[in-house]
């Protein structure tokens, strides 16, 4: 199999309300699809969406850098292009939407569903998350208790600076829904003194875990945390490569890690990163940015394929889009994600 074209496109898809974190206030998803067309009319699809606050990559950069590769790819067959693009020093996410084409068409050369080649026997139901923006106190736990009601069980909470109001909406939240699992994003946005005041105000309630409070690069404070609490500290945005995931490890920075197509550069690469995890006794959580269906796809059919090692999925995209889409290989209902 052949690679005869490299086609992309620009893509957006409104959401219900804005989706608001430490970081960044978005009110579209906003993604490049790539389309790689092979001999005998066999295509497959890959995405990236515009992420410059976390992967340094808006829509601009992803074309540049799937441009830059197009030519030298265009010949050759999926498996010898994937190892060339990884490779190149290009973006992660630019990186990330080829990878999961390239894969994809990898699986239909040998007949199978992607689930089937990343390694799962037969499909099994998955349940995610869904994200409650950072917003005032009332409106936070308002947005909780819809989303509750809804069948939302699993609810990742954004928090920001203010430690106080990430207290107060989270207590809150722990003793309005008992039965709901609750997960704190803080984002990056505390500091060590911060991220200590806030882990000592949940004594007497449950929580499931606590984000990336500290700065990426801050892996000092991050294992004082992790350390200072029975609390689960999840390393997000501390966490790109295999690389990473490995120092983390090795230094006890965290407890858990949140692989991300977008961060780690494509199916493949977090495919190491998920063997590494499963070698190691890892716990981790299949996150996403905010993406279009085609990527959220993909993450799914990876988190089939190691539904052992990912104890926490973060794949709510499609619930927070503003209409349905119809690209998808899942129905969500609720927390419960079920492939069709």
């Amino acid at each position: 199999m052949k690679i005869l074209n490299i086609e992309t496109e620009i893509k957006l898809i409104e959401l219900k309300t804005p989706f608001i974190t430490a970081l960044r206030r978005v009110e579209s998803v906003e993604f490049v699809r790539v389309k790689v067309s092979c001999e005998n009319k066999v295509v497959a699809f890959g995405e990236a969406p515009a992420t410059k606050a976390i992967t340094g990559e808006g829509v601009e950069e992803i074309l540049y850098s799937i441009e830059t590769v197009r030519e030298p790819i265009l010949g050759e067959s999926p498996q010898d292009s994937l190892a060339f693009i990884h490779e190149q020093s290009i973006g992660s996410s630019a990186k990330a939407a080829l990878d999961m084409a390239f894969v994809s068409l990898m699986a239909q050369e040998k007949q199978q569903k992607l689930y089937e080649y990343l390694g799962a026997k037969e499909p099994c139901d998955l349940q995610t998350d869904i994200t409650i923006s950072l917003g005032s106190e009332d409106k936070m736990i308002r947005d909780a208790k819809e989303a509750y009601k809804e069948g939302m069980d699993i609810l990742k909470i954004k928090v920001g600076k203010d430690v106080d109001h990430a207290i107060k909406v989270v207590r809150e939240l722990c003793i309005e829904l008992p039965k709901v699992k609750i997960l704190v994003d803080a984002n990056q946005a505390w500091n060590l003194e911060e991220s200590l005041m806030f882990i000592n105000a949940m004594k007497g309630v449950k929580i499931e875990l606590i984000e990336q409070p500290v700065a990426a690069e801050d892996l000092d404070a991050l294992c004082v945390i992790t350390k200072s609490t029975p609390i689960d500290i999840l390393a997000d945005e501390a966490v790109f490569t295999l690389e990473d995931v490995k120092k983390v490890y090795t230094h006890r920075c965290a407890d858990i890690i949140n692989i991300k197509l977008m961060k780690c550069g494509g199916l493949s690469k977090a495919v190491e990163i998920l063997e590494y995890a499963r070698a190691n006794d890892i716990k981790c959580m299949l996150g996403s940015m905010l993406e279009g269906p085609i990527s959220i796809n993909a993450a799914l059919h990876l988190a089939m394929a190691y539904s052992d090692v990912i104890k926490y999925l973060d794949l709510d995209s499609p619930l927070l889009y503003k209409t349905p889409s119809d690209e998808l290989d899942f129905l969500y209902a609720g927390s419960q994600v079920i492939y069709l």
